[in-house]
Parts: structure tokens; sequence; C-alpha cells
């Protein structure tokens, strides 16, 4: 018997060996394929997820976001992210667009709030 339950041991921590070096691969994979969107996409973050009822038609709350950053200028009607210092970022559309000619400034009107975003 004692030859049966040491190979039962030896197959049990096999096991467990194996479990855990798959659960590795997939966590790794997983942290590989974020970090390589973020680089595609030129985001910090990927996805945001709209709070309030202020993007309604077009987006109601609860609504998942994917992001991605443009080197465009800003224009009327595009949808933005921005962080105004709170923990949270904002998203809203942009209603008007005033861009200072002497900087690289422009100030933003968007639904809900007046931004200053540097170009």
């Amino acid at each position: 018997m004692g030859w049966i339950e040491e190979n039962m041991k030896s197959t049990h921590i096999r096991q467990i060996v194996s479990q855990a070096i798959s659960l590795g691969m997939v966590i790794s994979s997983a942290l590989i394929i974020w970090k390589g969107l973020i680089c595609i996409t030129g985001s910090e973050s990927l996805v945001v997820v709209v709070l309030s009822g202020s993007m309604e038609p077009g987006f109601k709350r609860g609504d998942i976001l994917f992001l991605y950053m443009n080197k465009d200028p800003i224009r009327a009607g595009q949808i933005v992210v921005f962080n105004d210092g709170r923990d949270v970022p904002i998203v809203h559309r942009v209603i008007e667009v005033h861009e200072q000619r002497d900087s690289k400034e422009a100030d933003i009107l968007t639904k809900g709030s007046i931004s200053l975003i540097s170009s």
C-alpha cells in the first residue's frame, strides 16, 4: 500500500502544480493583451462607464465606452473623456471649440461643463 499512496500523492502534487501554472498563464496572457491594447490605442484607460444620464439618448447610464487617443484636433460633435481633478473621468459631447491663436490651448464647451484642454 505504501507505493500506491506515494504515487497518488505525487499525482496530486503534479495536478496542483499544473493548475497553478495554467492559472499563471491565463493571468499573464490577460495582462499582456491589456498592455498591448493600451499601446495600440494610446490611451491610459481602455474603457469608461457612463455614470449619469447626461449623455442620453446617445449613451445611457451604465454603457461601456472603449477609448482611443486621436491626434486630430477636437471638433464639435465629438465625444471626449477628460479628468478635471476628480477620481472619475467625465464623458461629454463637444458643443463648441474656441481655439487660442497665440497658444496651443483651446476652450472646449461640452454638454454640461466648460473645460480647458491643452493640445
